[in-house]
């Protein structure tokens, strides 16, 4: 019984990362690590900095209020 709901809050916490897009770091921080072996990682407030900054740059991301 409790395997059983621990899988189920594993599936949900996946689901809730994914969909907020929360996991994008750690697939970013994997692909400079397997792809690029000799690059340094930036932080994830690097990381977030970077994309936020693309993101408001780019006009095909529409209007961002906040």
């Amino acid at each position: 019984m409790l395997s059983g709901l621990l899988r189920v809050l594993r599936s949900v916490r996946w689901y809730v990362r994914e969909l907020t897009d929360e996991s994008a770091y750690d697939r970013y921080a994997t692909h400079v690590r397997t792809a690029h072996p000799d690059a340094l990682v930036p932080s994830r407030r690097e990381f977030e900095r970077e994309r936020t900054e693309r993101q408001e740059s780019d006009p095909r991301q529409g209007f961002r209020c906040c």
